[in-house]
């Protein structure tokens, strides 16, 4: 073999070798920028105290007192990006970023403007964003301040995030939770932490649920009404929940206790063993919601209206879908006490058309 063939031979030999080697390297770069996006992750993890106070924004002139007669809207907007041209990778879709520039704008007017005719006492909503990649950076809180003129509000974070890692492309930054209007003066707004049901890695790029409880005074009256804006477990096995729902009625019933006039109202992510729901069956391979049994806590209204789903499927899109046979959910609603008397209850149906749930408006009045 002459030199100049024995070159060769080497050189082959070690094209291999070559082409292993690099295809190492670029796994070491991959594991070491996954290991950089965790610590990452884990540094920068919200990690909120139990129970933290929260700004109440003032703009509120009205007086409370009992005997009077409230109007209450519960309401998930779905971040302004889930109308009816939505589907969601979580719930069995492909969607990721769920709208685009003008359909989020479109999203939002409709929404305020659905409040601003409304013109409700109290407003309890879920899934507002502030600065997230989802929604544009739009500020949905400041909006709908600006939107809703006289109300004090309170807002607390559920989902605070830098990044958000997945999909493929991912849903990046998110900064987002759930926002209570009043129309009387809010003395006092508290972030109370729930149970989150996940662990390490999968915790630190995921909601942190909690209750917002805002304290508003009543004339005549040591008493107060107590005011819990939720948004419970939604992608969990059951357990997170439970956990959740227990540790919310345990604040209820202290609340009750002590005389109050105590309204929690949002997406529990189940349905009311009281309510019949047979008008919504769950369709095999979709999301299940999960059930409270409401005979364990006696003492307490639970109420839903199931007259008109409160929340449909994202694993489609709703527009131009068979919507006789779509999977809808009931999971919106209030828990409320005693000595609040019910005027009517009833899920405005806007046919999912700029976010994937109705609204709940309630009528009750606190008995004197």
């Amino acid at each position: 073999m002459t030199v100049n063939n024995r070159s060769e031979h080497i050189k082959k030999k070690a094209l291999p070798f070559r082409i292993l080697k690099g295809i190492g390297l670029l796994l070491l770069l991959v594991v070491v920028l996954f290991g950089g996006l965790l610590l990452y992750l884990s540094i920068t993890e919200f990690k909120p105290d139990p129970e933290e106070p929260l700004s109440v924004a003032s703009g509120a002139s009205g007086s409370l007192k009992p005997g009077d007669v409230l109007s209450v809207v519960s309401w998930n907007i779905g971040y302004g990006a889930l109308g009816d041209n939505a589907d969601f990778f979580m719930d069995g879709g492909s969607g990721v970023k769920t709208a685009t520039t003008e359909r989020l704008s479109e999203n939002l007017d409709s929404i305020t403007g659905f409040l601003t005719e409304t013109d409700a006492d109290l407003y309890l909503l879920q899934e507002i964003d502030q600065d997230s990649t989802r929604s544009e950076h739009t500020d949905e809180v400041q909006r709908i301040r600006d939107t809703l003129d006289g109300y004090d509000s309170s807002f607390g974070n559920n989902f605070k995030v830098p990044i958000v890692p997945y999909p493929i492309p991912p849903i990046g930054k998110v900064d987002s939770g759930i926002l209570t209007l009043s129309r009387f003066p809010i003395e006092s707004a508290v972030r109370v932490a729930l149970p989150c049901p996940f662990t390490w890695p999968v915790r630190i790029a995921n909601l942190k649920r909690c209750l917002v409880v805002n304290r508003i005074p009543l004339e005549d009256s040591d008493k107060e009404l107590v005011l819990v804006n939720l948004h419970l477990e939604a992608y969990d096995n059951g357990e997170g929940k439970e956990a959740q729902t227990r540790q919310m009625m345990e604040l209820l019933q202290k609340e009750a206790d002590a005389g109050n006039y105590v309204i929690a109202a949002g997406d529990f992510n189940q349905t009311f063993s009281n309510i019949d729901t047979s008008m919504y069956p769950s369709m095999e391979g979709m999301w299940q919601c999960g059930h409270i049994d409401t005979d364990v806590y006696s003492g307490w209204q639970f109420m839903m209206d199931n007259s008109v789903p409160s929340c449909r499927s994202l694993d489609k899109p709703l527009e131009g879908a068979d919507k006789e046979n779509f999977q809808y959910y009931l999971i919106d609603g209030y828990i409320l006490s005693e000595n609040i008397s019910v005027d009517s209850l009833e899920t405005i149906d806007l046919g999912f058309v700029s976010s994937d749930h109705n609204p709940v408006l309630l009528h009750a009045k606190l008995q004197e």
